[in-house]
């Protein structure tokens, strides 16, 4: 702890995150371009899944700020800043080395024309979950009408020079975003009238097409990282790195993107990550980052390092890097370090993971592109009430779909394999056809919740389709009239408990005469059902005032029974229910059956013998 201070800082690291559309790509593009094209020393460095931007280059950015927006910068501590760019990686934020979030800082892209979009609120309840403090771009100003543009200017500057119309409307946008951030619990203000960013959310206009609030936007980053967080970007010598995305490539073989938060690695360490089968212990063969963007004649495409130091994203090549699963910590083991240690430590990532899957063995299968998705799909899939059966990570290949065939016996409804942000084998594909199992794809979490509860529901009611004749609801009837003795039998009752269905069996109860015994004497199903001569298909107890007229026709194999001689206006009519039928309705309607019907059931139960 000694070795930190606060001259001695790090830079942060910021992610970008937001809705899809909102322009989060473009804004990274609009960040970067303008140094490459001027190919300035200080130049702009693409790294492996992430970019980076010395202090020079973010002077130059904000310049603007005091030659336009007449505002005071205040001295830049930090080396640089490193910005992450993979806006396809929603889960991003989900990535977490050593409990803390990756992301020092987050950017949360907002389209002003639409406001806050589901996957925005998705974005924000993961920013709240691990506490991460974050910025609110509010992008696409320029779609406004008669917007003027002044490239790359500062958006205070900008906003003065255009017409009242769209100051405006400007306002109006703006009030209503903050309005649906009120809604979320949270403050928001825009940054320049913003006199405590610790408490509020700033807003800054920008747009990803022109450049404008770009300057804004990377001033309020920088100044916010270090105002606020200059004791967690201290430097530490202790290594904190995390797996992005785990890679095949042509002459290297598997090698592994990672972000370095902290610390430095060597040519040669012995590092310990995180394993689909277990821990993987090996050696760092290369350190790698891309050539710089100006240097492009040259025809290798990296460069190696024997060291590289923290906050940069980097590719490591080393053996055994099969299995190594995407957003997973990566440890370095120390001669001093003991490895077994190491290696729980690893995999208690994963660990806690599996308590997700549902001990009775019923459930969906889940295949997700990192650790992080599989955490943020599995909790999305616990809030839902899905159960889960089976979790992977990486590509879906047969293994995957046959682990998931045994579901067709048990729950043919569960028997899919739901795949976010994953390829999946062609003959994983075919495979899955034949026998019957479906196969859900999104990048987003909600497109895939969407599409299997859509899926869940159609074969349910298939279900209930095909359940429908076996089930027999409950019911109680008292005859007020008798209108046909015989074939068919048409009395006019009254409901005193449950409901009436065409298809339901009636029956009686009653002692025979002759032994004494309980007798049901079965009168056959409900065939059509009127009130005030108007067909009905289902009548409720409440709707049946004046009493409902019912036809009673037998089944052909049956004996006709008559009333007056087998039943009279004194016994209580039922509906027949047996313990098949009780299960069906459980099964399939439980939803439907009311309380009350429910305790129907239960009196009915003795009556007809049923255990």
């Amino acid at each position: 702890m000694a070795a930190r201070s606060k001259d001695d800082l790090r830079s942060p690291i910021c992610c970008i995150l937001g809705h899809v559309d909102t322009g989060k790509t473009k804004l990274l593009d609009k960040i970067r371009q303008t140094n490459v094209q001027e190919g300035e020393a200080g130049g702009i460095t693409q790294q492996i899944g992430a970019t980076y931007f010395p202090v020079d280059a973010i002077i130059e950015k904000t310049r603007v700020l005091e030659t336009a927006g007449g505002m005071n910068l205040p001295e830049f501590k930090i080396p640089g800043l490193l910005i992450i760019d993979t806006p396809g990686h929603e889960s991003f934020t989900n990535l977490r080395s050593r409990g803390s979030s990756l992301c020092n800082i987050a950017v949360l892209v907002v389209d002003i024309m639409h406001g806050l979009e589901p996957q925005t609120l998705e974005s924000l309840r993961l920013l709240r979950d691990r506490k991460t403090p974050f910025i609110v771009a509010l992008n696409k100003i320029d779609r406004m009408f008669g917007w003027e543009a002044i490239p790359n200017n500062a958006v205070q500057d900008s906003l003065k020079k255009q017409k009242s119309s769209v100051r405006k409307e400007f306002e109006t946008r703006t009030r209503d975003t903050i309005l649906a951030f009120a809604e979320q619990g949270l403050n928001a203000k825009l940054y320049y009238e913003n006199d405590q960013p610790g408490r509020i959310v700033s807003l800054v206009p920008t747009s990803a097409i022109t450049g404008e609030g770009v300057p804004d936007m990377i001033n309020l980053l920088v100044s916010l990282t270090q105002a606020r967080m200059s004791d967690k970007l201290m430097y530490l010598s202790e290594v904190e790195c995390t797996v992005l995305e785990v890679k095949v490539i042509e002459g290297l073989g598997t090698t592994i993107d990672v972000v370095l938060s902290n610390g430095v690695l060597h040519e040669g360490d012995k590092i310990v990550l995180c394993g689909l089968n277990g821990p993987i212990v090996t050696n760092i063969r290369a350190l790698l980052t891309p050539q710089p963007l100006r240097e492009l004649r040259i025809k290798s495409a990296y460069v190696h390092h024997k060291e590289v130091k923290a906050a940069l994203g980097v590719k490591i090549t080393a053996p055994n890097l099969e299995k190594a699963i995407a957003g997973s910590r990566l440890l370095l083991c120390g001669p001093d370090d003991d490895e077994d240690d190491l290696r729980e430590e690893v995999m208690s990532d994963l660990t806690s993971l599996m308590n997700f899957i549902d001990k009775t063995g019923r459930g969906v299968c889940v295949q997700a592109s990192t650790l992080g998705s599989l955490e943020a799909l599995l909790d999305f899939l616990k809030v839902s009430k899905i159960p889960v059966s089976g979790i992977n990570i990486g590509p879906v290949h047969k293994k995957d779909v046959m682990r998931c065939a045994t579901m067709l016996e048990r729950a043919k409804e569960l028997a899919v394999i739901l795949c976010f942000d994953v390829e999946v084998d062609k003959e994983a594909d075919s495979l899955a056809r034949e026998m019957g199992i479906r196969l859900f794809r999104a990048d987003i979490i909600y497109h895939l919740f969407d599409a299997f509860t859509a899926y869940n529901n159609e074969m349910i009611e298939a279900k209930r389709r095909d359940a429908a004749p076996q089930a027999v609801w409950p019911c109680r009837l008292k005859i007020i009239a008798c209108f046909a003795k015989r074939d068919p039998i048409i009395l006019g009752v009254d409901i005193i408990d449950g409901s009436l269905r065409i298809g339901t069996p009636l029956c009686v109860v009653k002692p025979d005469p002759a032994t004494g015994k309980k007798e049901i004497i079965r009168l056959g199903k409900i065939t059509s059902l009127e009130i005030n001569h108007k067909s009905m298909e289902i009548v409720k107890k409440s709707q049946a005032g004046a009493g409902v007229a019912v036809k009673v026709e037998h089944a052909v194999y049956e004996s006709a029974k008559m009333f007056g001689r087998h039943f009279d206006d004194k016994d209580e009519v039922i509906s027949q229910i047996t313990r098949q039928s009780i299960d069906v309705l459980k099964e399939s309607f439980r939803a439907e059956v009311a309380s009350e019907e429910w305790l129907l059931i239960k009196q009915l139960k003795p009556k007809l013998g049923i255990p």
